[in-house]
């Protein structure tokens, strides 16, 4: 395959029939990339590990190949001569397949590299694509690619939020329907992959975002700062709009390092009062100064936060990324008074410091998707003096920072998870004063269960449980909802038998 081929292969129109193309995983990534290349013509070669009953039956019927089991370097592999390997986002650049392509000079795609060069399928009314909208960050990805999502709609335009948060790139560019905008919500895998990217194939963003920065994923990406790296291919190329967390120094450095089209602005956000080019908070009014005719002088209001406070929206974590996504909204047009009306109705998903139970003078709060010590950190300050669950798969991140930063600040700390020593020691350390608990149980039906009967013994009247891990959750259960669900149905069984042994008021349960 010459560079030449390779390089006019940037339209849904475009001749793909023919080219050998590897696609590496077969989950809902995997698989959307296979079934794209296929209907294009492309001859698909599919490796994977394992794979779901449904797809491995699907493969065959959208005219792929699939060939299961341990994924080193297959010798199929060499012999399909792949013109071009398609990689889910699960493939570490560690990963002896990545390395092999990258050794034999082999082009080396994302998903997403794959749904740009497509984008065209379906167009708008002016004949463009839709426009680009990249949102990344150690922690908040998901509930801003949702809140900008909101907010476009409830401005007229039509966004589908995609990408990390659980719909495939390309199954949105595919929708018939069309849209204006897609919402694209990027891990720091994906990133990693765009970053692979050159010439024809490198994203154009209208706009883009990262949220902030914290070690996480080290195992993935090798270090910290090949980590960092990765998140800020976001800004790359940007076009209007560079939103930066002021609060977090590394996410302004990535813009002032990053190669974007000329005439692209900076526009910064925290929860301080804006500068001109800025959205911030003043007097709990959260303020626009950067998409304003008179910005020098005056602010636009966009709501305020004692009406995020009744919608449970107020934590201040959740008002920064209301800023962010209100930035990025804003850069396309939405009004402050479609921003206002959006968040009036917008809820946080399950397991985002998600009030589930209040009973017994207790507040119980799940927010199993902190899953690094940085989106702890949050939940601890949003709950001071918290007892706080915490503990799973660390990921090969050290938690000392945290337990000597918020953690010390823990009512109470109940260790689960198969790292426990790690965490134990961490307090020791760094918060002796704090009581610590070890959990003991590996036992995945019993962990929560001896949770919730130690947290209710150890919890003053008016106190919070909060389930806040700053790890994974794969070490003893099969996702964070996971986590989360098995949390609530303790609190809730715990509830019960208190209120049948009980005959006072019941339980508000939310």
């Amino acid at each position: 395959m010459s560079i030449a081929r390779l390089d006019a292969l940037t339209s849904w129109h475009a001749d793909w029939k023919g080219l050998r193309v590897a696609v590496l995983g077969l989950s809902v990534t995997g698989f959307s990339a296979a079934d794209t290349l296929a209907e294009l013509g492309a001859d698909v070669l599919v490796l994977s590990e394992s794979a779901a009953e449904e797809y491995e039956r699907l493969v065959p019927v959208i005219g792929a190949r699939l060939e299961l089991g341990a994924l080193e370097v297959p010798q199929s592999l060499r012999d399909f001569e792949p013109e071009v390997v398609v990689a889910s986002p699960g493939f570490s650049p560690s990963h002896p397949i990545i390395r092999w392509a990258q050794d034999e000079g082999i082009a080396l795609w994302g998903d997403v590299e794959l749904a740009w060069r497509v984008r065209d399928k379906v167009v708008r009314a002016d004949g463009t694509p839709a426009e680009w909208v990249l949102i990344t960050g150690t922690n908040g990805k998901t509930t801003t690619t949702q809140l900008t999502a909101t907010l476009l709609a409830e401005g007229g335009l039509r966004a589908a939020p995609c990408g990390n948060i659980g719909i495939p790139v390309l199954d949105a560019v595919r929708d018939p329907a069309g849209f204006d905008v897609l919402v694209v919500e990027l891990s720091s895998h994906q990133l990693w992959y765009i970053g692979q990217s050159r010439g024809v194939g490198e994203l154009v963003p209208y706009a883009s975002v990262c949220l902030n920065l914290a070690d996480d994923h080290l195992v993935w990406h090798g270090s910290a700062d090949a980590y960092r790296d990765a998140k800020a291919f976001v800004y790359r190329n940007t076009r209007v709009a560079c939103v930066y967390n002021k609060a977090d120094e590394a996410t302004r450095i990535m813009v002032e390092e990053a190669e974007v089209i000329e005439g692209a602005r900076a526009i910064g956000f925290d929860l301080g009062v804006p500068g001109p080019s800025d959205l911030g908070v003043v007097d709990g009014i959260l303020a626009d100064r950067a998409f304003h005719a008179d910005r020098a002088r005056s602010a636009l209001e966009l709501t305020t936060v004692a009406d995020l406070a009744e919608a449970g929206l107020s934590a201040p974590h959740i008002v920064q990324n209301i800023l962010a996504a209100s930035a990025l909204a804003r850069s396309l047009g939405t009004t402050p008074e479609a921003i206002r009306r959006a968040l009036q109705a917008f809820r946080l998903d399950e397991h985002r410091i998600q009030v589930i139970a209040r009973h017994a003078g207790i507040t119980w709060v799940d927010d199993s998707k902190a899953t690094n010590p940085h989106a702890a950190a949050s939940s601890l300050r949003a709950y001071p003096g918290a007892v706080w669950i915490v503990g799973g798969d660390l990921k090969g991140v050290d938690l000392s920072a945290l337990v000597a930063d918020a953690g010390r600040t823990a009512g109470a700390a109940l260790v689960i998870g198969v790292e426990r020593g790690e965490v134990v020691a961490a307090f020791e350390r760094h918060a002796p004063a704090v009581p610590v608990i070890e959990v003991v149980t590996d036992e995945t039906e019993d962990v929560m269960t001896r949770v919730v009967e130690l947290a209710a013994g150890i919890a003053d009247d008016g106190g919070t449980v909060l389930l806040a891990p700053a790890a994974a959750s794969f070490d003893q259960f099969t996702s964070y909802a996971d986590r989360g669900h098995r949390f609530a149905d303790a609190v809730r069984t715990w509830i019960d038998r208190g209120s049948a042994d009980d005959a006072g008021s019941p339980p508000t349960a939310h």
